[in-house]
């Protein structure tokens, strides 16, 4: 009730739909959300730009730092997944995933941005068409005749069962794949974002507004807020990992059913 009678209001929804700042009511509108867009898409030129800018043979700090990032991709989702040959054709996509969302994702603890960019079905819905893209593009490459026929008709099944296992193909293959990468990233994010500003929100409450020993409350809210800053931003690396671990998972099996 405390809360309620002096006005405390906690995070929205809304948030996520802020009011147009330029453009309004066009297709090229720009809000809040596609402000913070830009500058992680122009914090990911600038890093990548700078830390290959001139490449040493003994490579600098920063210069280290970019070829771990690249490493990582490569050795534990591309080639791990897809062997060398299939890991060094769908590397540029995955590189490109994986650090697209990680930059995306840790805007949300930016101050002055504190809004992670993936959190509108924009951008996941964009990295799910180019991971469904390049799912269907690598089987119909190793496949093109038997591509759909081996995911639609697994060889094995008696025919009859056809009628239910085609069904369960289409929806649990070409229809739930992209739609759970779409909702995991986006979801995680949300959830993020609402946590942070109600504990955060909280805590100027109760340590600047609420009567009494109710400031001490602004204690508990502080240590949660910065607890769960941390796990923000380990949510956002996992949550990059997760989504080009299994555009690279997608993109094996695609190969593999050919087989």
């Amino acid at each position: 009730m405390i809360l309620a009678d002096s006005g405390f209001s906690g995070p929205s929804i809304n948030e996520f739909f802020p009011p147009a700042l330029l453009f309004a009511g066009t297709p090229f509108e720009i809000n809040r959300v596609t402000v913070i867009r830009l500058v992680a898409t122009l914090a990911v030129i600038l890093v990548f730009g700078l830390g290959t800018w001139r490449l040493k043979l003994v490579p600098g700090r920063w210069q280290s730092i970019i070829e771990f990032g690249l490493d990582f991709v490569r050795v534990n989702i591309a080639e791990d997944l897809l062997g060398k040959k299939d890991g060094r054709r769908f590397l540029p996509l995955l590189t490109t995933i994986f650090f697209m969302v990680l930059f995306f994702n840790l805007t949300s603890i930016v101050p002055g941005l504190n809004l992670a960019g993936s959190s509108v079905i924009g951008v996941p819905l964009v990295l799910a068409i180019a991971s469904y893209v390049a799912f269907i593009y690598a089987g119909i490459r190793h496949s093109p005749a038997g591509f759909f026929r081996n995911a639609l008709f697994p060889p094995g099944v008696p025919w009859p069962l056809y009628i239910i296992v085609t069904p369960i193909e289409v929806i649990s293959t070409f229809l739930i794949r992209p739609v759970t990468l779409i909702l995991r990233l986006m979801m995680n994010m949300v959830v993020g974002h609402l946590l942070l500003v109600l504990f955060f929100s909280g805590t100027e409450w109760f340590l600047f507004e609420a009567p009494g020993l109710f400031k001490l409350f602004g204690i508990g809210t502080m240590v949660f807020a910065f607890a769960f800053t941390l796990m923000e931003i380990l949510v956002g690396v996992l949550q990059a990992y997760i989504f080009a671990l299994l555009t690279g998972v997608y993109i094996q099996l695609a190969v593999a059913e050919t087989h």
